[in-house]
């Protein structure tokens, strides 16, 4: 049996782990427990349900990106315009990361995703949380002028406009040849938008 003290990091670790060897049909709680050498049990206690693991582990994914980009939102250095910018292409960079580096783990995800989608809506919820802070903070500044006057709805609708760039659906197409050219001008057709 472990010696080490179980922890919910360290059963959301083995349990990435498991999904990404067996993936999410054949992955339980008893091949988690197995890989931490634990009883089945002990895991039960930090997770009531398989479906609970699942939902934690899928956040703990999500929260990955979340995590970045508000990390971002600190520096105080960069106009909104170019906070914008920066979070736009960190948020491509960081989806495209997760399907190029590990394609089986990032496939893994996409089932969990589409079986936790309460955890999906609340991630898309921080995304354009953020978003709504750095165009707040450009209309604040003088940097951007709205073409709606609810700052929430036009961080909803640069979230849609730039969808393809993150939403996993389109995933397929992120290594294809032009794809930053398309993106960077995606994202100058937005920002003359909130600058006009």
């Amino acid at each position: 049996m472990a010696t080490e003290t179980l922890t919910t990091e360290r059963i959301l670790e083995a349990t990435e782990e498991v999904l990404r060897r067996h993936g999410p049909a054949k992955a339980n709680v008893v091949d988690v427990a197995r890989a931490l050498g634990v009883s089945h049990g002990s895991v039960y206690r930090h997770f009531g349900t398989k479906a609970q693991l699942r939902e934690a582990v899928t956040k703990r994914w999500l929260d990955r990106t979340t995590n970045e980009l508000q990390l971002l939102m600190t520096d105080g250095s960069l106009t909104a315009p170019a906070m914008l910018r920066q979070w736009l292409a960190t948020l491509f960079a960081a989806k495209r990361r997760k399907a190029g580096d590990d394609p089986q783990l990032f496939a893994t995800y996409q089932v969990l995703i589409s079986e936790n989608s309460r955890v999906v809506e609340l991630h898309v919820g921080e995304l354009i949380m953020q978003l709504d802070h750095i165009i707040q903070d450009g209309i604040a500044k003088g940097q951007f002028s709205l073409p709606h006057p609810d700052p929430a709805l036009t961080a909803r609708a640069v979230f849609d406009a730039t969808n393809r760039f993150h939403d996993p659906a389109y995933a397929g197409e992120w290594q294809k040849a032009g794809i930053d050219e398309e993106f960077r001008a995606l994202t100058d057709l937005v920002l003359r938008g909130l600058n006009s």
